[in-house]
């Protein structure tokens, strides 16, 4: 990494990286064949499907977040979701409160009892095997590691996965959400930490395609919290995000 790329994440993140709402069909349908990649040829938790689009009944009322290069040739690199409630029954449980029925300690939080129009939970957070592995890695390594980080004299950040998170953020953030959820890999937590990232662990661990804790966080408390190194990478995330609900709407308004 460049020095002012170490200083600098929203300009070296935008050298490698553009980000974009799936607006449109075709964008959704990046997203959904970027997910049957992963999770139905890679990895396999999903089956393989003719159409080679992965999605399920809580795309209807999601919003994405599609990665992809910068550079020419534009590839696809990774996604990601914030599942809101269904506007047409809010009660009906989010993807965690099903899986994590058994496990969550309502003392700390009810998702029930929440505005169900300010809670979302991220999900089906997906990366491309060339952008996920290293030489040798297992199909499953997990997204984030300790090395991602680098050391002192050698340091890398993780853009990609930290990318796609922030994203998701954005988006929250202006469907008004307050609180986020999430089911993930336990480490996940203290490396979103190291970024000023407060996650709370709301339950018990499940067994969901490995081992997977309910975590929450407070949208505008990560916001005011975030690390100073990573503001930049959030402007730059943000102002793409912003930007593309923009010109849709340009696009869209009557001449």
């Amino acid at each position: 990494m460049l020095l002012f790329e170490r200083f600098n994440l929203g300009h070296g993140f935008r050298k490698y990286f553009q980000i974009h709402p799936a607006i449109d069909d075709a964008l959704r349908d990046d997203v959904y064949r970027v997910r049957h990649e992963v999770y139905c040829e890679d990895l396999g938790f999903e089956p393989v499907r003719l159409d080679r689009l992965e999605s399920d009944e809580y795309d209807v009322h999601s919003e994405h977040c599609l990665l992809r290069t910068s550079s020419e040739p534009i590839k696809l690199v990774g996604c990601t979701r914030l599942v809101l409630t269904n506007p047409l029954e809010r009660s009906r449980p989010l993807p965690f409160e099903h899986t994590c029925a058994a496990t969550l300690d309502r003392s700390i939080v009810d998702p029930a009892r929440l505005p169900r129009e300010t809670i979302a939970e991220v999900s089906r957070l997906a990366v491309r095997a060339d952008y996920r592995r290293r030489r040798g890695e297992s199909r499953t390594s997990p997204l984030i590691r300790d090395e991602d980080f680098g050391t002192s004299s050698q340091p890398r950040f993780p853009y990609i996965p930290i990318g796609l998170y922030l994203g998701a953020l954005a988006l929250a953030e202006r469907h008004g959400i307050e609180t986020v959820f999430m089911l993930t890999e336990p480490r996940l937590a203290t490396h979103l930490a190291r970024l000023g990232v407060d996650v709370r662990q709301i339950g018990g661990a499940v067994e969901h395609r490995g081992t997977r804790i309910p975590s929450m966080m407070n949208v505008q408390s990560i916001i005011k919290g975030m690390r100073f190194m990573l503001k930049p990478m959030w402007a730059t995330i943000r102002e793409e995000i912003h930007a593309a609900y923009a010109d849709k709407a340009s696009a869209t308004r009557p001449a």
